[in-house]
Protein backbone atom coordinates (compact mmCIF):
# COMPACT_ATOMS: atom_id res chain seq x y z
CA UNK A 1 0.00 0.00 0.00
CA UNK A 2 1.46 3.57 -1.15
CA UNK A 3 2.45 5.73 2.02
CA UNK A 4 0.18 8.91 2.19
CA UNK A 5 1.48 12.34 0.54
CA UNK A 6 3.37 14.64 2.75
CA UNK A 7 1.00 17.36 3.29
CA UNK A 8 1.14 21.51 3.49
CA UNK A 9 1.36 22.67 7.15
CA UNK A 10 0.62 25.55 8.46
CA UNK A 11 3.69 27.69 9.76
CA UNK A 12 3.68 30.51 12.21
CA UNK A 13 5.92 33.95 11.95
CA UNK A 14 6.70 36.65 14.78
CA UNK A 15 7.33 39.49 12.70
CA UNK A 16 9.11 42.48 14.37
CA UNK A 17 9.68 45.97 14.03
CA UNK A 18 11.24 48.59 16.15
CA UNK A 19 11.01 45.83 18.53
CA UNK A 20 7.06 45.41 18.70
CA UNK A 21 5.38 42.41 16.79
CA UNK A 22 3.71 43.90 13.84
CA UNK A 23 2.05 43.09 10.47
CA UNK A 24 3.32 44.81 7.57
CA UNK A 25 2.70 45.39 3.96
CA UNK A 26 5.72 43.92 2.47
CA UNK A 27 6.71 46.58 -0.39
CA UNK A 28 6.61 49.79 1.48
CA UNK A 29 9.11 48.53 3.76
CA UNK A 30 12.19 50.92 2.74
CA UNK A 31 14.76 53.32 4.38
CA UNK A 32 11.75 56.03 4.40
CA UNK A 33 9.83 55.93 7.80
CA UNK A 34 7.18 57.63 5.71
CA UNK A 35 6.37 54.69 3.29
CA UNK A 36 5.74 51.96 5.73
CA UNK A 37 1.93 50.92 5.84
CA UNK A 38 1.07 48.56 8.96
CA UNK A 39 -1.28 46.61 9.07
CA UNK A 40 -1.30 45.94 12.76
CA UNK A 41 0.46 46.93 16.27
CA UNK A 42 0.62 43.95 18.58
CA UNK A 43 -0.56 44.65 22.28
CA UNK A 44 1.38 41.73 23.23
CA UNK A 45 5.18 40.86 22.95
CA UNK A 46 6.77 38.46 21.49
CA UNK A 47 7.35 36.33 23.99
CA UNK A 48 2.82 36.14 24.47
CA UNK A 49 3.02 34.59 20.91
CA UNK A 50 6.27 31.83 20.74
CA UNK A 51 4.68 30.69 24.40
CA UNK A 52 1.46 30.33 21.51
CA UNK A 53 3.09 28.33 18.84
CA UNK A 54 5.13 26.37 21.45
CA UNK A 55 1.89 25.21 23.31
CA UNK A 56 0.50 24.11 20.36
CA UNK A 57 3.48 22.53 18.95
CA UNK A 58 4.07 24.25 15.91
CA UNK A 59 6.89 23.25 14.51
CA UNK A 60 9.25 25.57 11.95
CA UNK A 61 8.00 28.70 12.55
CA UNK A 62 10.12 31.47 12.44
CA UNK A 63 11.05 35.18 13.91
CA UNK A 64 11.96 38.05 11.24
CA UNK A 65 13.48 41.10 12.48
CA UNK A 66 12.35 43.71 9.90
CA UNK A 67 15.24 46.65 10.47
CA UNK A 68 17.40 47.56 13.51
CA UNK A 69 15.80 47.93 16.90
CA UNK A 70 14.63 44.30 17.16
CA UNK A 71 17.22 42.46 18.82
CA UNK A 72 15.98 42.28 22.30
CA UNK A 73 12.52 41.25 21.30
CA UNK A 74 13.80 38.31 18.71
CA UNK A 75 15.72 36.72 21.96
CA UNK A 76 13.01 36.86 24.22
CA UNK A 77 10.87 34.89 21.70
CA UNK A 78 13.38 32.70 21.26
CA UNK A 79 14.42 32.10 25.09
CA UNK A 80 10.71 30.64 25.39
CA UNK A 81 10.96 28.34 23.16
CA UNK A 82 15.00 26.90 22.98
CA UNK A 83 14.84 25.22 19.95
CA UNK A 84 11.92 25.76 18.23
CA UNK A 85 12.18 28.92 16.33
CA UNK A 86 14.28 30.15 13.43
CA UNK A 87 15.64 33.38 13.26
CA UNK A 88 16.45 35.65 10.21
CA UNK A 89 16.99 39.62 9.66
CA UNK A 90 20.77 41.14 8.74
CA UNK A 91 21.97 37.05 10.21
CA UNK A 92 25.88 37.26 8.81
CA UNK A 93 28.84 34.59 9.15
CA UNK A 94 29.90 37.83 12.33
CA UNK A 95 26.77 37.09 14.44
CA UNK A 96 24.99 33.74 13.36
CA UNK A 97 26.43 31.82 15.91
CA UNK A 98 24.98 34.32 18.74
CA UNK A 99 21.59 33.57 17.53
CA UNK A 100 21.87 29.75 17.22
CA UNK A 101 23.42 30.13 20.73
CA UNK A 102 20.35 32.86 21.51
CA UNK A 103 17.75 29.36 21.11
CA UNK A 104 17.01 29.30 17.56
CA UNK A 105 16.77 26.06 15.65
CA UNK A 106 18.23 27.57 12.67
CA UNK A 107 19.20 30.86 10.93
CA UNK A 108 17.36 32.24 7.95
CA UNK A 109 19.81 34.44 5.92
CA UNK A 110 19.39 36.62 2.58
CA UNK A 111 20.94 40.08 1.95
CA UNK A 112 24.61 38.65 2.98
CA UNK A 113 24.82 36.36 0.55
CA UNK A 114 23.68 38.85 -2.03
CA UNK A 115 26.42 41.64 -1.86
CA UNK A 116 25.67 44.59 -3.99
CA UNK A 117 22.52 42.56 -5.27
CA UNK A 118 25.38 39.78 -6.79
CA UNK A 119 25.21 36.45 -5.29
CA UNK A 120 28.20 35.12 -3.57
CA UNK A 121 28.58 31.25 -3.50
CA UNK A 122 31.51 31.74 -1.45
CA UNK A 123 29.44 33.25 1.20
CA UNK A 124 27.15 30.65 0.89
CA UNK A 125 29.52 27.53 1.56
CA UNK A 126 31.15 29.53 3.45
CA UNK A 127 28.30 30.24 6.06
CA UNK A 128 27.44 25.97 5.61
CA UNK A 129 30.72 25.24 6.23
CA UNK A 130 30.84 27.17 9.33
CA UNK A 131 26.88 26.37 11.41
CA UNK A 132 26.10 23.43 9.03
CA UNK A 133 23.76 22.71 6.36
CA UNK A 134 21.05 21.59 8.93
CA UNK A 135 21.19 24.93 10.91
CA UNK A 136 20.67 26.60 8.00
CA UNK A 137 17.79 28.28 6.15
CA UNK A 138 17.93 30.16 2.56
CA UNK A 139 15.07 32.98 2.42
CA UNK A 140 14.31 33.23 -1.00
CA UNK A 141 12.32 36.75 -0.89
CA UNK A 142 11.38 37.44 -4.42
CA UNK A 143 9.64 39.81 -6.75
CA UNK A 144 8.35 39.52 -10.17
CA UNK A 145 10.21 40.79 -12.98
CA UNK A 146 8.04 40.41 -16.38
CA UNK A 147 6.88 36.67 -16.38
CA UNK A 148 9.81 35.67 -14.03
CA UNK A 149 11.03 35.80 -10.20
CA UNK A 150 13.75 37.44 -8.97
CA UNK A 151 15.06 37.17 -5.20
CA UNK A 152 15.10 40.34 -3.57
CA UNK A 153 17.32 42.08 -1.04
CA UNK A 154 17.30 44.99 1.38
CA UNK A 155 14.01 45.15 2.80
CA UNK A 156 12.85 43.72 -0.52
CA UNK A 157 14.00 46.95 -2.25
CA UNK A 158 16.60 45.53 -4.51
CA UNK A 159 16.47 43.11 -7.36
CA UNK A 160 19.58 40.80 -7.30
CA UNK A 161 20.69 39.40 -10.54
CA UNK A 162 19.61 35.63 -9.18
CA UNK A 163 15.97 34.17 -10.89
CA UNK A 164 14.52 31.88 -8.54
CA UNK A 165 14.07 28.44 -10.88
CA UNK A 166 14.87 25.29 -10.70
CA UNK A 167 18.59 25.64 -11.55
CA UNK A 168 19.24 28.34 -8.88
CA UNK A 169 17.08 26.47 -6.19
CA UNK A 170 18.90 23.36 -6.78
CA UNK A 171 22.23 25.13 -5.96
CA UNK A 172 21.27 26.88 -2.61
CA UNK A 173 19.83 23.38 -2.01
CA UNK A 174 23.52 22.05 -1.98
CA UNK A 175 23.94 24.10 1.33
CA UNK A 176 21.27 24.34 2.86
CA UNK A 177 18.22 22.63 4.63
CA UNK A 178 15.40 24.46 4.32
CA UNK A 179 14.05 27.51 1.89
CA UNK A 180 11.95 30.63 3.56
CA UNK A 181 10.05 32.04 0.15
CA UNK A 182 8.69 35.47 1.15
CA UNK A 183 6.71 37.05 -2.27
CA UNK A 184 7.00 40.62 -1.23
CA UNK A 185 4.88 42.21 -4.11
CA UNK A 186 1.71 40.53 -2.32
CA UNK A 187 2.93 40.27 1.21
CA UNK A 188 0.56 41.99 3.86
CA UNK A 189 -1.93 42.41 1.29
CA UNK A 190 -4.29 39.53 2.07
CA UNK A 191 -5.51 39.79 -1.47
CA UNK A 192 -4.56 36.11 -2.00
CA UNK A 193 -1.19 34.10 -2.45
CA UNK A 194 0.88 34.20 -5.71
CA UNK A 195 -0.47 30.86 -7.42
CA UNK A 196 1.74 30.65 -10.15
CA UNK A 197 4.49 30.65 -7.83
CA UNK A 198 3.63 28.08 -5.51
CA UNK A 199 2.90 25.97 -8.58
CA UNK A 200 6.35 26.65 -9.39
CA UNK A 201 7.73 25.17 -6.35
CA UNK A 202 6.23 22.31 -5.74
CA UNK A 203 7.82 21.13 -9.29
CA UNK A 204 11.34 23.08 -8.27
CA UNK A 205 11.85 22.52 -4.92
CA UNK A 206 13.98 19.36 -2.87
CA UNK A 207 13.79 20.62 0.43
CA UNK A 208 11.34 21.60 3.20
CA UNK A 209 10.05 25.17 1.63
CA UNK A 210 7.92 27.35 3.72
CA UNK A 211 6.05 30.35 1.67
CA UNK A 212 4.84 33.36 2.98
CA UNK A 213 2.69 36.36 1.44
CA UNK A 214 -1.26 36.73 0.40
CA UNK A 215 -3.04 34.03 2.56
CA UNK A 216 -6.46 35.53 3.09
CA UNK A 217 -8.23 32.64 3.82
CA UNK A 218 -8.63 28.78 5.16
CA UNK A 219 -8.90 27.29 1.54
CA UNK A 220 -5.19 28.87 0.83
CA UNK A 221 -3.98 26.33 2.78
CA UNK A 222 -5.45 23.60 1.10
CA UNK A 223 -4.69 25.70 -2.04
CA UNK A 224 -1.23 25.25 -1.61
CA UNK A 225 -1.18 22.24 -0.75
CA UNK A 226 -2.98 20.92 -3.94
CA UNK A 227 -0.95 23.16 -6.08
CA UNK A 228 2.26 22.24 -4.74
CA UNK A 229 1.66 18.19 -4.11
CA UNK A 230 2.22 19.21 -0.54
CA UNK A 231 5.52 20.27 -1.02
CA UNK A 232 5.29 23.57 0.30
CA UNK A 233 4.22 24.89 3.70
CA UNK A 234 2.42 28.13 4.30
CA UNK A 235 2.73 31.20 6.91
CA UNK A 236 -0.23 33.33 7.23
CA UNK A 237 0.10 37.36 8.60
CA UNK A 238 -2.13 39.76 8.35
CA UNK A 239 -5.38 38.12 7.74
CA UNK A 240 -4.90 35.95 10.95
CA UNK A 241 -7.09 36.51 14.15
CA UNK A 242 -4.50 36.98 15.97
CA UNK A 243 -2.54 39.40 14.03
CA UNK A 244 -5.59 41.58 14.25
CA UNK A 245 -7.16 40.07 11.14
CA UNK A 246 -10.82 39.29 10.82
CA UNK A 247 -9.94 36.33 7.40
CA UNK A 248 -8.77 33.22 9.51
CA UNK A 249 -8.61 32.00 12.55
CA UNK A 250 -5.71 30.24 14.33
CA UNK A 251 -7.43 27.62 15.74
CA UNK A 252 -8.67 26.47 12.80
CA UNK A 253 -4.84 26.45 11.98
CA UNK A 254 -4.10 24.74 14.37
CA UNK A 255 -7.04 22.27 13.58
CA UNK A 256 -6.14 21.69 9.79
CA UNK A 257 -2.91 21.00 10.83
CA UNK A 258 -3.42 18.30 13.58
CA UNK A 259 -5.97 16.62 10.32
CA UNK A 260 -3.11 17.14 8.20
CA UNK A 261 -0.61 14.70 10.01
CA UNK A 262 -3.11 12.86 11.24
CA UNK A 263 -3.12 12.10 7.45
CA UNK A 264 0.26 11.32 6.74
CA UNK A 265 0.83 9.13 9.80
CA UNK A 266 -1.72 7.07 7.73
CA UNK A 267 -4.83 6.55 10.22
Amino acid sequence: MASPRRRSLFRPCIDLHDGQVKQIVGATLTDRRDTLKTNFVASFSPSYYAELYKMMNLQGGHVIMLGPGNKEAAKEALAVWVGGLQVGGGINDQNCLEWLNAGASKVIVTTFLFPDGKFSLERLQGLANYIGKDKFVVDVSCRKVGDKWFIATEKWQRIAEMEVCKESLDLLAQYCSEFLIHAADVEGLCQGIDEQLVQKLGEWVTIPTTYAGGAKSLEDIRLVDRLSGGKVDLTYGSALDIFGGELVKFDDLVRYNAEAMEQMRGH
